[in-house]
């Protein structure tokens, strides 16, 4: 493969345009030949796929939109190579079930400007490793197969064969990121063996959202080097163990002038008032995590504190020592949209809310879909003999 990256491309660009597919995490691509080297994503046409495929359109009307919106270098095929992070329309021109940067842009267009949003957040996952036999099973990279390791304490930030597994992958994703472009700016091994962050920012609106998704398809892609698959749902492993988050971490204008700690108040305040709405977007299964445990705050009550982990919101003690600065939300499962907690966060406390019915209305219907088309699935599924197992995968019905 070395070899063939070194090969004369005769004057030709590989773009690789990439989208989210019907689940909301599943990270679709395909490649496009484009004469002539690519600088702008204005020289990208527009282009569609099956979207029959993945669960966005039905087989009879299956063609869906893909619309090139954030560019970056393809860091495994190497120059002049690139990367096409895109959106997907359906063909009259509707949002897919999964496209929620459309409803971000809307909110995102309305103060960006104004109120400066600066965004980073910091998405820990689990590096697993197939069972095998067919069954589409994982466990946890570096734990002995269907048991546990010792508990958790030495692993955070750890060094060492009995501490840290997966760094390999880790140093190959932090370079993919650096070299795509993508604005990665630091990573580290979280508390639970075989678990991992990485941290996307700072980035101004949209910007993060962009780049967030290009560095969990860039994940995705070194995993493949290394037969490791990567998982970002927020309980994956039940009992005393850590879940996965993706911590939020904010400012604007408001906050970062002297004397904005009052502001980062303010702001807060809104967000406890509209706790129950950001908790519905949150992450589907949020509640396996926010238990007020392993340094989670209660899903069902809103809390903020100067340095707590455990609470809704932490503020910095650095911002509270400077009046003013950023604060972190830290009650995004590691499994959420970033567009959608982004542009929520910044509708709440900049814009009165502006633009976050219509996304929450988007959000919920695509949930009310994706359970309508996992139905029908599981009913042609089992006309035809078969039924669904775990996620992936199929056995007959006499297996049960």
């Amino acid at each position: 493969m070395d070899k063939l990256q070194d090969l004369d491309q005769k004057g030709f660009t590989i773009v690789e345009y990439i989208w989210i597919g019907g689940t909301g995490l599943d990270i679709r691509s395909k490649c496009k030949t484009v004469k002539g080297a690519v600088t702008d994503i204005k020289q990208l046409s527009e282009w569609n796929y099956d979207g029959s495929s993945t669960g966005q359109a039905p087989t009879e009307n299956s063609e869906v939109l893909i619309r090139p919106v954030a560019l970056f270098d393809d860091p495994f095929r190497g120059k002049p190579n690139k990367f096409a992070l895109c959106e997907t329309y359906h063909v009259d021109g509707k949002p897919t079930n999964t496209n929620y940067r459309h409803y971000a842009r809307k909110i995102f267009d309305k103060g960006v400007d104004q109120f400066e949003p600066h965004f980073g957040v910091e998405q820990e996952y689990f590096m697993m490793k197939s069972i095998g036999g067919g069954n589409n099973l994982s466990w946890p990279l570096g734990w002995p197969i269907g048991g546990f390791p010792r508990a958790q304490f030495q692993y955070y930030c750890g060094n060492g064969a009995s501490n840290s597994y997966g760094r390999n992958l880790m140093d190959a994703h932090y370079k993919a990121c650096l070299n795509a472009g993508v604005q990665i700016y630091g990573t580290n091994a979280e508390v639970a063996p075989g678990q991992w962050e990485f941290q996307v920012g700072t980035c101004k609106g949209i910007d993060l959202g962009d780049h967030h998704w290009m560095a969990r398809f860039l994940l995705q892609r070194c995993g493949e080097y290394f037969d490791i698959d990567v998982e970002f749902s927020p309980k994956p492993i039940k009992g005393d163990w850590n879940g996965t988050g993706c911590h939020c971490n904010y400012s604007n204008k408001l906050t970062m002038r002297p004397g904005g700690l009052e502001d980062v108040l303010k702001q807060v305040k809104k967000l406890d008032e509209n706790h129950s709405t950001s908790i519905k977007l949150y992450g589907k299964t949020n509640s396996e995590r926010l238990t007020g445990l392993h340094e989670t705050s209660s899903m069902n009550k809103f809390s903020f504190g100067v340095a707590n982990r455990g609470a809704s919101v932490r503020i910095p003690r650095t911002t509270e020592a400077d009046g003013c600065g950023y604060y972190e939300d830290r009650r995004p499962a590691g499994d959420i949209d970033p567009y959608i907690v982004t542009a929520s966060i910044f509708s709440i406390t900049c814009l009165d809310n502006y633009g976050l019915e219509e996304l929450v209305h988007h959000y919920e219907h695509g949930k009310e879909l994706e359970k309508q088309e996992l139905i029908q699935e599981l009913e042609e599924n089992f006309k035809r003999g078969y039924v669904r197992k775990n996620s992936g995968g199929v056995a007959k019905k006499d297996s049960f």
